[in-house]
């Protein structure tokens, strides 16, 4: 492909995109095909000689397009959202067109330079005090993974690096069994292990872990002569909207000097909303907290901003400079590639620089306040049905039900016919052992009339 044939494809694509966003709201939410029938389509080699663009594309829409489920569907109302609005779009085709590996300053000094103006844009957006610093990782799961590592590397006086774990005890990390499954990873990768991740008892309507319960949990291990590390918290949990007190969770970690983490992936782009940050009141305690603006606020996927209290320990715990990594002549830099796990970087602060300009803080609060209001406002219709029980009250957009009448299997059921009639999409979730289903609010485009809609769906096909 010649760069002439290029800019014609460029075109042709962008036509396309802007035709698929239109039409969304015609096609099914969840992809509709059968284990196995996308890659029976595929050659089972690649192919010799080169092919056609018009065969290529003409083989995107028959056998790629089927099998996608539609993320930026208005009606997607399951999991979380992986929103991309148009101007975060248009960044990434820059992006992408640029190609730089912005590992390090001098590799690209826009890119660092920009992403540093970027986090503080957002610090200051979701109220964090000043003095917190920020890093674009790719995901939640990445922040959580360095913020294990720094917990690691702390607790063992920063020798694991070095004479990694065996013979150094017990390294001891605490949630609630709220947190995302990316902490049971993040354990995993550290070498920490499965059984040393202690699941504190969850109280209260918000589903937080009971600071009675975790500090006794620390007291237990440390007569044990086992070595406390940290403690992951979280504000927003996936199945249910937790929240943490991360007041008094915060303040037990501080009583035992152990570093603290706040997983807020979804529910930290409602910070930009001031009256919603009671929900996680006392962050500026902690060490080191994450969302992901590419989940509620309209980025494209990926891009996780991570903000550090000290940022020496993170970079303490990951930097390794080789000389050729090393910048000459240039004094305070930062490379980013010493605040994350890959070396590698992309430039992601583009895409929040182009969003937040685009729409202002005041255009992303609008949506926001928005999904919260009609989820509450479907919840409350769900609510004076009879055939329905909610199970957990809204945290802002998030909510779940069940059927009143109707055993686990029988939830599974409305789920699963809810999502093979495709107008909308929902997943499950359990709450105290029991199946319930979860709803929530959060793609860029939806409107109120794609929340009413979701009503109808869910009656019509519970039987009412």
């Amino acid at each position: 492909m010649d760069w002439d044939e290029f800019s014609d494809w460029g075109a042709r694509v962008s036509q396309w995109a802007a035709a698929y966003h239109r039409t969304l709201r015609d096609r099914p939410v969840r992809a509709q095909t059968a284990p196995g029938e996308i890659a029976a389509q595929l050659p089972a080699a690649p192919p010799e000689g080169a092919e056609a663009m018009e065969a290529i594309m003409a083989d995107f829409e028959r056998v790629v397009m089927p099998g996608i489920t539609h993320w930026q569907h208005p009606r997607f109302f399951a999991y979380f959202p992986a929103n991309a609005a148009p101007p975060s779009m248009l960044a990434e085709m820059l992006v992408s067109t640029i190609a730089a590996q912005c590992m390090l300053w001098q590799t690209s000094p826009a890119a660092t330079e920009m992403e540093t103006v970027m986090l503080d844009w957002l610090r200051q957006a979701i109220g964090l005090p000043v003095g917190f610093a920020g890093v674009i990782q790719d995901s939640a799961s990445s922040a959580t993974l360095a913020a294990v590592l720094t917990m690691r590397e702390r607790a063992l006086n920063w020798q694991g690096n070095a004479r990694g774990l065996s013979g150094q005890g017990r390294l001891r990390i605490y949630c609630s069994a709220e947190v995302h499954t990316s902490v049971d990873r993040a354990i995993w990768i550290a070498g920490i292990g499965q059984d040393n991740l202690v699941r504190i008892p969850v109280t209260g309507p918000l589903r937080g872990m009971d600071p009675g319960a975790l500090q006794a949990a620390i007291t237990d291990d440390i007569a044990a002569g086992h070595l406390p590390a940290g403690v992951v918290a979280c504000t927003g949990g996936t199945g249910t909207g937790a929240c943490d007190d991360l007041s008094a969770v915060i303040a037990v970690a501080k009583d035992h000097g152990l570093y603290t983490h706040v997983d807020a992936a979804w529910a930290g782009a409602a910070m930009i909303c001031p009256e919603f940050r009671t929900l996680w009141a006392g962050v500026e305690g902690a060490d080191s907290v994450v969302f992901n603006p590419h989940k509620w606020l309209g980025a494209q996927f990926d891009c996780s901003a991570h903000f550090l209290r000290d940022p020496a320990d993170l970079v303490r715990t990951l930097a390794i400079q080789p000389e050729y990594l090393k910048t000459h002549g240039h004094d305070g830099l930062i490379n980013y590639s010493e605040w994350s796990v890959p070396l590698g970087r992309r430039f992601r602060a583009l895409k929040l620089w182009f969003l937040i300009r685009a729409y202002g803080l005041d255009g992303l609060r609008e949506r926001l306040r928005n999904h919260v209001a009609w989820s509450r406002a479907l919840c409350a219709d769900l609510g004076r049905d009879p055939r329905f029980e909610i199970v957990t009250a809204p945290v802002l957009s998030l909510f779940t039900f069940r059927l009143r009448d109707g055993d686990d299997a029988a939830q599974i059921d409305l789920v699963n016919r809810i999502n093979d009639d495709g107008r909308i999409y929902l997943t499950q979730t359990r709450v105290d052992g029991r199946m319930a289903i979860r709803f929530q609010v959060g793609q860029f485009d939806a409107t109120r009339a794609d929340v009413e809609m979701a009503r109808r769906v869910i009656v019509e096909l519970s039987g009412g």
